[in-house]
């Protein structure tokens, strides 16, 4: 029986490869293991492992004594250190990771040097700031690679990877996203105590590599949302460099009726949640991507998200700068974007993907890697 370990270390990579482990766990000859890290562990962002654990799933390493020092580099070797001990105990037959944080990065390292066969999900994408480098990083230590669409998969084969190792699967959250399953809109307002029915979304992560004017940044988008005079679902950023400068501007919102702000959802709710808003706005891939599925209009703010999306298919959103007065327009003209965009998938992500796991061709291609030169 093949053993498969899949990490996460956020609360979004998490909804991207739930139904993956799930996929897994009900199979008859495979076993599913998670490795739970990063920012599931902080109280401040709602200490989202104990999401993982009510899941009920039979192999579940949660990594209680990491550091998350906030510091890139030191954490990302805590949890290679980590990792590796628990790699080293249940000797795996494939690592899955998941998109472009520093604990897929640890999954990506850990694999390859302990010859252990790793698949990246949605490899071949743009991230923006240092997390595209870390994407890229992993699809060069991967094996396998499961992408959305055809354009993740040509990025790929300019990196030099082997066609033959790269399989078009969509997004595995689309399964989720389209599913007849979803709570409902009363059962989400219950849950977090939503007061209002008409709102935006607002999630604005920090950009490391503009540090240094990250507080004037989120000043003006924080002084637009208040003056637009709407309600609003406010979840926190991750946990990168210059997240607690978003944080305390997020405080100023508090006390206010008009706003609700949660360290962190579930994400079937945050699902029913973004169905049924107003727009989303911020520089959140689920403000390029979710929003594009459902139709729903958004405000793509700053460069976090720049080259990930075309307006000429993704036509409900709006790209702004990180100003008050160019924001409040942008706002006013939301009902505009009312459009739906281009799909990542077709909600068959999961069958897929379990179908090209249980092919035999999967496991008899070697894991030496060979850069394929085509313009050499």
């Amino acid at each position: 029986m093949k053993k498969i370990l899949f990490i996460t270390g956020t609360r979004a990579d998490y909804g991207k490869i739930k139904s993956l482990i799930q996929g897994i766990e009900e199979s008859k000859d495979m076993e599913a293991y998670v490795f739970v890290s990063g920012m599931h562990l902080l109280d401040t962002y709602g200490s989202t492992y104990r999401e993982v654990l009510k899941d009920g799933y039979k192999n579940v390493y949660v990594a209680y004594g990491l550091i998350n020092s906030g510091n890139m580099s030191y954490d990302l070797g805590d949890v290679v250190c980590q990792l590796t001990g628990y790699v080293q105990n249940i000797r795996p037959d494939m690592i899955v990771i998941h998109g472009d944080r520093i604990d897929a990065l640890a999954g990506a390292m850990v694999g390859a040097l302990n010859n252990i066969r790793v698949a990246h999900i949605e490899g071949g994408e743009l991230s923006g700031t240092i997390d595209e480098s870390i994407r890229h990083a992993i699809s060069k230590f991967a094996h396998v690679h499961f992408v959305c669409n055809e354009e993740a998969k040509r990025r790929l084969m300019q990196l030099g990877e082997s066609e033959h190792q790269i399989y078009v699967i969509g997004s595995p959250d689309i399964d989720i996203m389209l599913s007849s399953h979803l709570p409902t809109f009363e059962e989400a307002r219950e849950r977090y105590e939503i007061p209002f029915e008409k709102y935006g979304i607002l999630m604005y992560h920090p950009v490391t590599t503009e540090y240094e004017i990250i507080g004037k940044h989120v000043e003006e988008l924080v002084n637009a949302v208040k003056e637009s005079g709407r309600n609003y679902i406010v979840i926190y950023p991750n946990n990168d460099l210059g997240s607690e400068v978003i944080l305390n501007a997020y405080r100023t919102l508090e006390d206010e009726t008009r706003y609700r702000l949660y360290p962190s959802t579930r994400f079937e709710y945050f699902l029913t949640l973004l169905k049924n808003a107003d727009f989303m706005i911020g520089n959140s891939s689920a403000g390029v991507r979710e929003t594009s599925i459902y139709g729903i209009p958004a405000i793509d703010v700053g460069t976090r998200q720049k080259g990930r999306y075309s307006t000429e298919y993704s036509q409900n959103i709006q790209h702004v700068s990180e100003d008050k007065d160019e924001i409040l327009q942008a706002i006013e003209h939301i009902e505009d974007f009312r459009k739906q965009g281009a799909l990542f998938g077709k909600g068959n992500s999961t069958k897929q993907f379990l179908e090209i796991v249980h092919d035999k061709n999967i496991w008899e291609h070697g894991i030496q890697k060979v850069f394929i030169d085509r313009w050499g």
